[in-house]
């Protein structure tokens, strides 16, 4: 079943007499509980879809479907419930708390979510259970963006967006941190989409979708996704 679904989304900035086209009708759908990656260099447009997607953004034209609902109508209060409800966030660069606690970055979601999961559930599912009363600071980066997405799934999201999940991490740690949202996929049922522009990411990937110069260049479901532990990183 399908959850999302773009229908010729265009995104043009301006600035003075210049335009820049981040998005040219761009197309595709997705279905519900995959794991997608967006594939493409830098200055593709990958942060762009995955904002418009994430609500952060609006299209100059086209529509955007989730759940059969265009969101690119939803007033700025309708986009901030959607993103309440619909959506959880995981940045490469962590933004949590740093004069929170683990457990009280996580549980910072109980403000702005009506179906919120149980911190301290999210926090054991991320293996961090025994950090609970640590800060920030005194945690790996690693362990870090596992809290950003013990936090993220503690909203109990449907979507799940990752813009660059692993760019600040070491190649084993990236290891560790893919084969959570792969666990958390599979386990809750997520809808995951990562951004990125490492190949090897993508071969894990129930669907690729590869963008170039604005546009979708491909997107492609893969029959037999490799699994993080068979990638050569």
């Amino acid at each position: 079943m399908s959850i999302v679904e773009f229908k010729d989304v265009t995104r043009i900035y301006k600035s003075g007499d210049h335009e820049l086209k981040a998005l040219d009708g761009v197309n595709f759908s997705l279905d519900e509980g995959k794991f997608v990656v967006i594939l493409g260099p830098s200055g593709a447009g990958k942060s762009t879809l995955l904002n418009m997607l994430g609500g952060l953004d609006s299209p100059t034209s086209g529509t955007i479907k989730v759940n059969g609902k265009d969101i690119s109508t939803l007033s700025n209060d309708e986009l901030a419930d959607y993103r309440a409800s619909t959506v959880g966030f995981v940045f490469q660069f962590y933004n949590l708390i740093p004069t929170l606690t683990v457990y009280e970055n996580v549980a910072l979601v109980k403000e702005i979510s009506k179906n919120d999961l149980d911190p301290k559930k999210m926090i054991a599912e991320v293996g961090l259970i025994d950090h609970l009363q640590n800060f920030p600071s005194e945690l790996s980066g690693g362990e870090q963006q596992r809290i950003s997405i013990a936090r993220a799934l503690a909203k109990n999201p449907k979507i799940l967006l990752c813009d660059e999940p692993t760019g600040a991490l070491d190649s084993e740690t990236g290891v560790l941190v893919l084969k959570l949202l792969l666990s958390m996929a599979k386990n809750y049922g997520k809808t995951i989409v990562v951004v990125t522009h490492n190949q090897n990411i993508a071969k894990m990937a129930d669907v690729v979708i590869r963008v170039k110069n604005g546009k979708i260049k491909s997107c492609e479901e893969q029959s037999s996704p490799m699994g993080a532990d068979e990638v050569e990183w």
